[in-house]
């Protein structure tokens, strides 16, 4: 009787291995996607266990990281994160977005990918405002200069 629950446990376990000795359980929706929350990725990020979130989609990238042209370090510096931006800055090819498929494990918890929007909105959204109103005030100062200098001009044309 005890055998049998601890291997019904094991058998609904998650698939990928997991060396911090906390049993994760994704929660998997329609279509078999299994979502991952932040907690449960962040503890992926040591070189014989890592995982990366690229645009919320989660990848197991254990296996790549002796493969990856520019070294493993650059990958262990993201791996538990979200590493888009920096996927993005390098200028990945067609054929390494690809590759990237091989990995794929889950996408990131809707929970999470709320907290992850609102945080780059107030980031995006704080920088605008304090550069927002140089955007029209710079030209329309500049726009109020030349004129000045315009009717300057034209007015001592015409006087001489």
């Amino acid at each position: 009787m005890g055998e049998e629950i601890n291997d019904n446990l094991i058998n609904k376990g998650c698939e990928t291995a997991n060396t911090t000795g906390v049993e994760e359980i994704p929660e998997t929706v329609e279509g078999g996607v299994k979502y991952y929350t932040l907690e449960d990725i962040r503890v992926h990020n040591v070189s014989s266990d890592t995982w990366l979130i690229i645009h919320e989609k989660v990848y197991d990238i254990t296996s790549f990281l002796e493969e990856h042209p520019g070294g493993e370090e650059v990958l262990l510096e993201q791996a538990g994160a979200d590493a888009t931006e920096s996927f993005e800055d390098v200028g990945h090819s067609t054929d390494a977005r690809e590759m990237l498929e091989q990995y794929y494990i889950g996408e990131l918890h809707m929970d999470d990918r709320q907290k992850e929007k609102k945080k780059e909105a107030h980031d995006t959204n704080s920088g605008e405002s304090s550069t927002s109103w140089t955007t029209w005030l710079i030209p329309a100062v500049v726009a109020t200069v030349v004129g000045i200098v315009y009717r300057y001009y034209i007015l001592e044309h015409k006087s001489s």
